[in-house]
């Protein structure tokens, strides 16, 4: 066993490495620069579209809105509390300016994988649209690139099991147990018995939760982290100021945090970021897949609003928080440190922060539950689809319950290799994406084929 953690512990390192951040961010300015800019300066239409499209408008199982909430039921999670945390303590306060550097070029990524998930998704046996990496894969490059999309979904049906629901499932049970000292077995029934009320249910339920859940859920988080942020106001200035000076020079030790190199900031600030937005990941463009919209590049623009949304406001808030209250120098690190952040400025912010963890945690098992069942259907067809929604309720128990620190290593690489088809794929496809784009904001928005077909 310790042979095979350092084997996987070593792919962990190249694949999490500088070549993936290179990669990440690369082909992200690239369809940023080849769409001039385009998702950052039409963020308003994206909103716009988001409200417009809060019922469906097309071929689809979900509106576009809640297609929207099923990605950012899955996006909107531990990344946001504890992985904003963990990347300040291991980069310093300049990581948060890379994160925002990611997600400028991630909304880009998440654009054009929505465009490529309606553009070639298929309807499976049940009549349901499927999409997503592999279809664009298999749909767009062809024969010859089969092999890539089989890769993803192997990768991403794996990854699932531990990124989506055993880390999360032990996530809860861990800071329920520590703040309200619930028995983790207890955590793990509750939770395999709401997961199976909803997931059992299909998309169709898991949109319809996720779109009534996450808008509150991020709502009220959002609200308490800028009550911390008015309670430090006069920080807010200062905290900026060592976001924006650390990010390019190294950050000195102070009280328990230990200094961190430029190197650092960037390092963990990419990584985290696409860990908690998982742009170029290629998970959300399954979700939108199966929206009910007009066409790709309608789902494009709410697509990339999740990434906005995630890094931009979510993550900038808890971010801010932990810097501006002093609280990034107290040697804590992930949760933890956002629990110390809240709570030394609003009375039970600790247990704010593990309610909040809880329910990010919980919606993040039902979106990568339908992620997860959609690679095994590609993989073994509709057949499938049951038993793995079993298998996936009895996963949360030994989640909650079993020490994960190998399940988080294994899953986290697999979750990064996902990434690597994904990419490929995207960069391939990028002219089709241009080309639609362009179309569309040429003819007003009129021009819009809904999708579903496989390519010409």
């Amino acid at each position: 066993m310790e042979a095979l953690n350092s084997i996987v512990g070593a792919i962990n390192g190249v694949v999490w490495g500088p070549l993936m951040l290179v990669l990440i961010l690369g082909v992200g300015f690239f369809l940023q620069v080849g769409l001039k800019f385009m998702p950052i300066l039409r963020i308003g239409t994206g909103f716009k579209l988001l409200f417009a499209g809060r019922e469906g408008q097309g071929d689809g199982q979900i509106s576009p809105f809640n297609a929207l909430m099923t990605s950012l039921s899955a996006t909107i999670g531990t990344g946001n509390i504890a992985g904003v945390a963990t990347a300040v303590f291991l980069g310093g306060p300049g990581a948060l300016f890379w994160m925002w550097m990611t997600a400028l070029v991630g909304m880009a990524t998440k654009y054009a994988e929505a465009v490529c998930a309606v553009k070639y998704r298929e309807k499976d046996e049940l009549g349901n649209f499927v999409g997503g990496p592999m279809y664009y894969i298999k749909n767009g490059l062809g024969a010859k690139w089969a092999w890539l999309g089989v890769a993803f979904a192997l990768f991403g049906a794996i990854a699932a099991f531990g990124i989506g629901n055993g880390v999360q499932a032990n996530g809860v049970a861990q800071v329920l147990e520590a703040n309200f000292g619930v028995n983790t077995s207890v955590t793990g029934v509750v939770l395999m018995v709401l997961t199976a009320a909803v997931i059992l249910g299909g998309i169709t339920r898991i949109g319809a939760v996720a779109g009534k859940l996450v808008p509150a859920m991020a709502i009220a988080y959002i609200i308490a982290g800028l009550l911390v942020l008015i309670i430090n106001i006069g920080e807010i200035g200062n905290a900026l100021s060592l976001v924006f000076t650390y990010a390019f020079t190294p950050s000195a030790a102070e009280g328990g945090f230990a200094g961190a190199a430029v190197w650092a900031a960037i390092r963990f600030g990419v990584a985290r970021g696409v860990f908690s937005n998982e742009a170029g990941l290629g998970s959300a463009p399954i979700a939108h897949a199966a929206a009910e919209t007009k066409g790709p590049v309608n789902q494009g623009l709410i697509a990339m609003l999740g990434t906005f949304i995630d890094t931009i406001i979510v993550c900038s808030i808890t971010g801010l928080a932990i810097i501006s209250t002093g609280a990034w120098t107290s040697g804590e690190s992930g949760a933890a440190l956002t629990s110390l952040a809240f709570a030394t400025s609003l009375p039970g912010g600790g247990h704010l922060i593990a309610i909040a963890l809880s329910i990010f945690a919980f919606t993040t098992i039902l979106g990568w539950s339908f992620y997860g069942e959609k690679c095994v259907e590609f993989l073994l067809g509709v057949k499938s689809l049951l038993p793995y929604r079993v298998l996936w309720i009895v996963a949360i128990y030994f989640g909650a319950t079993a020490d994960l620190g190998f399940v988080w290593l294994l899953a986290d690489t697999l979750n990064a290799m996902m990434a690597i088809p994904n990419l490929i794929a995207l960069a391939l496809l990028s002219p089709i994406v241009f080309k639609l784009t362009k179309e569309f904001f040429a003819s007003g928005g009129k021009s819009e084929e809904p999708g579903g077909s496989p390519a010409e």
